[in-house]
């Protein structure tokens, strides 16, 4: 029997860098997203608990499917195993931040059509 196979996603959310295992990604419907589904996380049987990795699995608890902004995705990999998914403080890189633009449309050129 063939593994599923298990992919760390990387995005940014606000001020945050956020760090999921998932075994099923893919396009979504909605046009600039990709969706996450069957979230793995890693197991309870441990002695030390990493707070960063439950305060993930807290964010994520009863969550089906996650819908991810395609601007926002940092890094997707397909893994031979799941490992510590975790939420972390983005660094800033300075002062200077880029303008939030609205995303174009297919097919939008603009006023003048």
């Amino acid at each position: 029997m063939a593994q599923q196979p298990v992919y760390k996603v990387i995005f940014q959310n606000g001020n945050e860098v956020v760090e999921v295992y998932a075994r099923q990604i893919y396009q979504s419907d909605l046009w600039g997203f990709i969706e996450i589904e069957e979230f793995v996380f890693g197991e309870r049987s441990q002695v030390l608990v990493d707070p960063s990795e439950e305060k993930l699995k807290n964010a994520f608890s009863g969550v089906k499917r996650s819908y991810i902004p395609l601007h926002s995705v940092i890094r997707i990999d397909e893994v031979d195993k799941e490992g510590t998914g975790k939420i972390s403080e983005a660094k800033p890189r300075g002062n200077v931040a880029a303008f939030p633009f609205p995303p174009n449309h297919p097919g939008q050129h603009g006023p003048e059509e």
